[in-house]
């Protein structure tokens, strides 16, 4: 069985797998195949690939054509579904919801299609959970993005010329994102702050070292995967006012609340930026599915009455070296979770609790009742 891993297209600095992982998938006994260049941008060399048992294929288009499985960390231009083989695997954050033509071009096409965004939050899937893995690095790169933009120090300092006060960092949404964020600036020295609609994450928030803003906004949900539910406009608006106060003494704001297959809410209001001190920062992490933060721009800089909104969509690029480490480890822990030794084949089971979960289509067929849902 062959598996394909093509180079990233566009601005993506990230590479599917690195050669420690293609050995691996080697070592289960498959012929992996990886296109020319597919490291360069991480700066790991087609030869190191090779010395791992890969193939280097100077042709995109045949490596398709002859792939059993092929893995990618964005969704596939349109055009080169027609270049897989029939009930051929695809492995990728594909963004089902949104993307809806894809979804019915890979059934038109008879690929079996898994969405990296739907494998389920459950014990057994953790090591497969590249939505998490990649959220975990963002945090992390928000983080020491601000402090880069920033004109101040994160920790207190004492010096002879006086004390140096700690930054005051705010981050809205604790998930994982949230979580590493906050470790993150709580490492650098600042005091950290943090909100979300789910009280249950305040222990998980003081765990850290940092203080756990409550504001009454009603009650709340979560979903069966961990995510916040949408909350209503009317307690939107009561968070946004309960933020405003917040956001005005913090010199770093951090937004990571998004909306799983929904636009990003608008948390951050134009009056909260204009409420923040000259050079505060402000990084909105959904910038990418709409923004938290109202002005925001996906990959760029807004200033606002002296105030930086930094709106940078793929945060784990910032750090890809780890981030293709991440991802590839969890793309091989999903195919060896499946794999028979054996046969050399997958068992491709889809009452699997997992497969349920992430398989959008196959056998030419819609098949995940969520994307279903919503097609």
């Amino acid at each position: 069985m062959q598996i394909f891993f093509p180079k990233e297209e566009g601005q993506e600095i990230r590479a599917t797998i690195l050669p420690e992982v293609a050995k691996k998938f080697v070592d289960l006994g498959l012929d992996v195949v990886v296109e020319e260049g597919l490291g360069s941008s991480v700066f790991v060399a087609d030869e190191l690939y090779s010395d791992a048992g890969a193939l280097i294929a100077t042709s995109r288009e045949n490596a398709l054509n002859s792939a059993d499985i092929v893995c990618r960390i964005n969704k596939p231009p349109k055009e080169e579904l027609s270049s897989l083989k029939k009930n051929s695997i695809h492995i990728s954050f594909l963004d089902p919801f949104n993307e809806k033509d894809l979804v019915k071009d890979f059934a038109k096409h008879e690929i079996s299609a898994i969405s990296m965004e739907l494998v389920p939050r459950i014990t057994r899937a953790q090591k497969m959970d590249a939505l998490s893995s990649q959220a975990n690095l963002a945090g992390y790169a928000a983080v020491v993005e601000a402090s880069r933009t920033i004109n101040k120090s994160f920790p207190m300092m004492m010096t002879a010329a006086g004390t140096i006060s700690p930054s005051r960092i705010f981050v809205i949404g604790v998930g994982v994102a949230g979580l590493q964020a906050i470790a993150t600036a709580k490492r650098l020295g600042a005091r950290v702050e943090a909100f979300d609609t789910r009280p249950v994450v305040e222990e998980q928030v003081k765990s850290l070292g940092a203080k756990f803003v409550k504001i009454d906004i009603g009650a709340t949900e979560e979903t069966d995967q961990g995510y916040a539910k949408e909350l209503t406009e009317e307690q939107i608006k009561m968070q946004q006012e309960g933020m405003k106060k917040i956001c005005s003494q913090s010199d770093v704001v951090i937004t990571t609340a998004q909306v799983f297959g929904r636009p990003a809410p608008r948390i951050v209001t134009s009056e909260m930026v204009q409420a923040m001190q000259p050079g505060s920062v402000i990084v909105d992490m959904a910038v990418s599915t709409g923004g938290n933060v109202e002005g925001s721009k996906a990959d760029e800089y807004v200033f606002q009455n002296g105030v930086t909104i930094i709106g940078m969509s793929n945060l784990p690029g910032e750090v890809a070296k780890d981030a293709s480490q991440v991802y590839g480890s969890n793309i091989y822990n999903m195919i060896e979770e499946y794999w028979d030794l054996e046969k050399k084949s997958l068992n491709f089971d889809l009452h699997d609790d997992v497969l349920k979960g992430c398989v959008i289509t196959h056998n030419g067929q819609i098949v995940n009742n969520l994307v279903k849902s919503r097609m």
